[in-house]
């Protein structure tokens, strides 16, 4: 081998190594800064699933999410009557199981599932309104918040779950939504003044939007986020189309550029298998390997950029859980179904095992 050629090779080897180094979250991590955590979600619709659940909670993480994304006794909460049994056994159930010695986000939606309007009361209906931010409906709101933060005591509290979206679907109820949570959030900040506060925002969405003029979005996103105490961040990025690393550095890198408040990613998670539903135009590639690549970036980012915490959304497939939907909702809830670090059998991923490395340090 020639001296130039040798040269080229041992450059070739070194650029390799740094940045499998530079890349490899156990090289890159010595004592971890930040929290790690899941989603209380369970994996079956058992009870023992859930009991599970919590103890995976207990064991391989710091904080945890209690995600209440469902109905809201809006009748209930306007007319000062009782709030009904359904809502209040499912919550001081969720409340009595709260790891001890565990840091808790609380994350609550004020919108529906498509991001689009109001969340429905229990019979399906909506309060009457003539704007999102009438009285009424804050105060009810407010009302909503404050029974759910005295029952779960939460160290963190996501006041609306995904909140950009509702940009993307609705402009009009965007603005009148924008004065509600204003409100809401200086009443809140008033009634607990040591509690973290946010609204989370769609990082798929922000990140690149599709819309008709992508700057002003971005500016705009950049300027709501700047109100709170800490930039909320959902993240699925498969969502956008992003399956490599080099991808998924480039939607950090603007995440760090557009905000200066600290970062923590309420709800992530990427693929472990490919995933096709017809009835959406879904057919995406992925596997086990794109999917830790993901959760090696992710956690590289948290650790340089100082992140409060990154919160991945299910420890486990739940395929036992989705066999019980009803027809009308397995589709969507297939999005997330193969999302775990284990499958859906409890066997491990390697995505486990380099949260495992992690969490250790």
């Amino acid at each position: 081998m020639s001296t130039l050629k040798k040269i080229i090779f041992f450059c070739t080897l070194s650029i390799l190594f740094l940045s499998c180094k530079k890349n490899n979250p156990d090289k890159v991590i010595d004592n971890r800064n930040f929290s790690m955590g899941f989603t209380s979600w369970p994996y079956g619709p058992n009870q023992a699933d859930v009991d599970d659940t919590y103890d995976f909670i207990m064991n391989e993480a710091d904080i945890y999410t209690e995600h209440i994304d469902d109905k809201i006794p809006w009748s209930a909460l306007i007319n000062n009557t009782t709030l009904p049994a359904e809502f209040t056994n499912n919550k001081i159930g969720k409340a009595s199981r709260k790891p001890a010695g565990k840091n808790m986000l609380l994350s609550v939606s004020f919108l529906n599932i498509e991001r689009s309007d109001i969340q429905t009361d229990y019979d399906g209906n909506t309060p009457t309104f003539t704007a999102l931010n009438d009285l009424v409906i804050e105060d009810a709101y407010f009302k909503y918040l404050t029974y759910l933060i005295d029952l779960f005591d939460p160290n963190y509290a996501v006041l609306s779950i995904e909140s950009n979206e509702l940009k993307n679907n609705n402009e009009t109820k965007w603005q009148e939504f924008k004065l509600l949570m204003a409100n809401i959030r200086s009443r809140i900040k008033i009634a607990y003044p040591n509690l973290k506060i946010s609204e989370s925002i769609t990082l798929h969405s922000w990140y690149e939007p599709d819309v008709a003029n992508p700057d002003a979005y971005v500016s705009e996103i950049k300027t709501y986020v700047s109100q709170f105490d800490f930039t909320a961040i959902s993240f699925y990025p498969y969502f956008k189309d992003l399956h490599k690393r080099k991808h998924f550095q480039k939607a950090f890198d603007f995440l760090h550029e557009n905000t200066s408040k600290p970062i923590a990613f309420v709800e992530t998670c990427h693929l472990a298998n490919d995933l096709s539903i017809t009835a959406l135009g879904l057919d995406i590639k992925s596997d086990e390997n794109e999917q830790n690549e993901y959760l090696e970036t992710l956690l590289i980012n948290a650790h340089q950029n100082n992140y409060e915490f990154v919160i991945w959304w299910a420890h486990r497939d739940y395929d036992a859980l989705w066999e019980t939907f009803p027809d009308e909702i397995k589709d969507l809830g297939k999005i997330w179904r193969d999302t775990g670090l284990l499958e859906g059998d409890g066997s491990k991923r390697s995505s486990y095992d380099t949260w495992k490395k992690i969490f250790l340090k």
